[in-house]
This record gives C-alpha cells, sequence and structure tokens, in this order.
C-alpha cells in the first residue's frame, strides 16, 4: 500500500477524558464545605488549551480539505505506517468492536486506535459501517482469532446523518444510493418521512429511491397521486410485495453494481426484502405490534452486505424519528425540487414561503403546480428546524 507522504505536525483539540461528571451527585458535601455560591458555568476555552472541556495536542497527520464537502467526517488525517497496515472496509459495529473485511476477504474484530477516540468530533460514532480504514494485525501470540487495530478512517462520503439529542447521528458512509423504504400499510404510510430522508439524500449528494411495499395489503389504485407527485419531480418509485414477489426484480436491477443503503421505520420490511434479494442472508424479521402499528427492532445494528450480484447494502435498523442534521431552515426549501424552481419569483429575497405576500411558492400551492401536501410537509421540516 503506497501513499505519498504528506505529513506535518499539526495542532488539534482532543477531548478530555478525565473531566468531571456531567451529571453531579455531590450536591450535599459541596454545601457542607462552601455552601450556595454563584458559580459561572465554563462557557469558553482559553487558547493554551487547559480549558475544562478540551486540551490541545500535536498530531502527525494530514489536514483534510473540507471545503465543498457535506460530512468530512475528521478533519484531520493521523499519520500511519502504511507498510504495516491493510486497507478494510467496516462491515459492522458492535459496542467497541468492529468486524472489518480485508481487501483478500478476511473478517477482523477490530479495536478502534485511541487517538481516533479523542479527537473532538460531534458524531456519536468514531467508525461506522461502510467505513474505508487502514487496520494493523498485532501478533496473535497463538491465538486463532483475527484481530486488529483501527488506525486511521479515511475520508468518506456519502453519508447518510440525522440528529440525535444534538449530535451528528451517522447510519452509513461511503453510499452513492438511498433507497428509502416504506410500507403501503402496518405500519401506515408516513410521507413526511419520505420527504425528510429526500431532503438529507440530496444534502449529502446520494442517489434516492422510493420503495413503497406491502402493496399486497390495499389498494394500488390509492397510491397513485402520490407516486405521481414523486415521479414527476424525477425521483425512482418502486413498488414491491414479498408476499407476491412483485417488484423484487425490478428493485435488484437498481442494486446491481451501486453502494445503496436500506434506510426505513421499524417493521417497513427491509430486512425481508433483502432476505428475497439474497436468500443467503437469512436476516432476522420481526411482526408490528398490533396496538400502535409500529415494528419491533429486529436489526440492531447497521451492517454492511455483499450481494452475490453486484455491489453492497447496507441493512439499517429501524428509525423513529428523522430528524435533519447540518441543514438550517433557510436551506429546507432549497432541497426541495417542486418547491426551489419558484424561491427566484418570490417579491422577497429572503421569502421564507411561510407568511409573506407576494410569495411565488405559495401562489403556485394555490394555482395547483406544487402539491399542497409537499407543501405542509415543508412548513412542518422548517418548524422542526426552527425549534
Amino acid at each position: 500500500m503506497s501513499k505519498k507522504k504528506t505529513s506535518r505536525k499539526i495542532r488539534v483539540a482532543f477531548r478530555k477524558n478525565r473531566a468531571e461528571k456531567p451529571r453531579r451527585t455531590d450536591w450535599t458535601r459541596k454545601f457542607d464545605e462552601h455552601g450556595f455560591e454563584d458559580v459561572t458555568p465554563e462557557s469558553e476555552e482559553r487558547i493554551s488549551g487547559k480549558g475544562e472541556l478540551v486540551k490541545h495536542r500535536t498530531v502527525i497527520g494530514e489536514v483534510q480539505n473540507t471545503e465543498g464537502v457535506n460530512h468530512p467526517g475528521f478533519e484531520v488525517l493521523p499519520d500511519v505506517d502504511f507498510t504495516k497496515c491493510q486497507a478494510g472496509r467496516v462491515l459492522r459495529v458492535f459496542g467497541l468492536n468492529s468486524d472489518v473485511e480485508s481487501e483478500d476477504g478476511k473478517i477482523y474484530s477490530c479495536v478502534t486506535r485511541r487517538i481516533l477516540k479523542t479527537l473532538t468530533t460531534d458524531q456519536r460514532h468514531v467508525v461506522i459501517a461502510g467505513d474505508r480504514v487502514a487496520f494493523r494485525v498485532p501478533e496473535q501470540h497463538g491465538s486463532n482469532r483475527l484481530e486488529g487495530i483501527i488506525e486511521r478512517v479515511e475520508p468518506r462520503y456519502g453519508t447518510l446523518a440525522r440528529s440525535s439529542r444534538n449530535r451528528k447521528h451517522l447510519l452509513v458512509a461511503n453510499v452513492d444510493q438511498a433507497v428509502i423504504v416504506t410500507s403501503a400499510n402496518e405500519p401506515r404510510l408516513k410521507p413526511n418521512f419520505i420527504d425528510r430522508v429526500l431532503v438529507t439524500a440530496e444534502r449529502a449528494e446520494i442517489l434516492p429511491v422510493i420503495c413503497i411495499n406491502k402493496i399486497d395489503r390495499i389498494d394500488v389504485a390509492e397510491l397513485q397521486p402520490l407516486i405521481g407527485v414523486y415521479s414527476q419531480m424525477g425521483y425512482k418509485v418502486i413498488l414491491t410485495s414479498t408476499i407476491t414477489c412483485f417488484g423484487i426484480e425490478r428493485l435488484r436491477k437498481q442494486l446491481i453494481g451501486r453502494q445503496s443503503v436500506f434506510a426505513g421505520q421499524s417493521g417497513v420490511g427491509k430486512s425481508s426484502l433483502l432476505n428475497l434479494l439474497e436468500p443467503e442472508l437469512n436476516l432476522r424479521v420481526g411482526e408490528i405490534s398490533e396496538e400502535n402499528e409500529k415494528g419491533k427492532h429486529t436489526t440492531t445494528t447497521a451492517e454492511l452486505l455483499k450481494l452475490s450480484f453486484g455491489g453492497y447494502v447496507v441493512d439499517t435498523p429501524g428509525i423513529r424519528q428523522f430528524m435533519l442534521w447540518d441543514i438550517i431552515p433557510e436551506e429546507v426549501s432549497g432541497f426541495f425540487r417542486d418547491i426551489h424552481p419558484f424561491e427566484n419569483l418570490c417579491h422577497y429575497p429572503n421569502c421564507t414561503h411561510t407568511h409573506e405576500d407576494r410569495c411565488a411558492v405559495k401562489n403556485g400551492v394555490a394555482d395547483g403546480r406544487i402539491d399542497l401536501r409537499r407543501y405542509d410537509s415543508y412548513l412542518a421540516i422548517r418548524e422542526s428546524k426552527d425549534e
């Protein structure tokens, strides 16, 4: 593995791993010692790196060019000895360990290098399914297990992310297609969920495909208005049924040779579809709760699966809520293909398309040129970003 040497010394921020716990449990002792005091919480950091929240160190590595990149991952790529490392791809992550497939097809159980876990980042997880990594295999000392240490996570592209507790939750990395799986019934179809994932896919420059499963449970004619709206905007819509196998072959052709991710709510049939597409996977499937029509989590972690007919697909756990990450309210309309063309026709250059008069978007809705349900979805997404 050859690599051009462009490393240099870089001053970077690290998370402190010995800071005070965020939840205090010693209030009684503190009161006995000091009484009540007005203490201003730490809100700024000293340039010296001796603050309460982060510390700074010098590492040898490369600065990643993040200009124009939506989800760059690490801004600093630590230097590694590539003569002692192998290239691999993360298949799945279980707690502190990751299963990594090497270029020769072997699967190693790897831990993550400490420097990667302490670099400051807004991500919930350092390593995710789909990551391309450089990992080192230590001396086994008689063990038959294939183990390794992830030394570096290579720059990412095509990442699907959402917001979770005000932090970035990356679902998958290095994909070029997102299959948004929903169900026609049981659980009921939720177009707003589709719109949220569409906005995220457009933001990440990933090709979105809408898959409506379980069409055997309804009259397909009921879906035609919805299908027509998405089709007119250029989105591919595939109807499927795991009972009748309708649309399975069309879905298979869409996956050939691509790096895809299946994203959808619990119970919509993601794993069932993949079992039909690739029977050898034998993925666990669950049933729908009769009380709330919500699926039960059978897929517990994102997993990269190799397809025998070419390409990879990531099966993700069911998503109850999909909150947008790194998209401000003013940007939302730009990712709506049907609303964006009308923006330049509005009277006010900073029009929000919510309450202003002489708004071309609102006029488009009134004239029937913009679907009312899509406009309501835009308002709901924008309102949630404002919150």
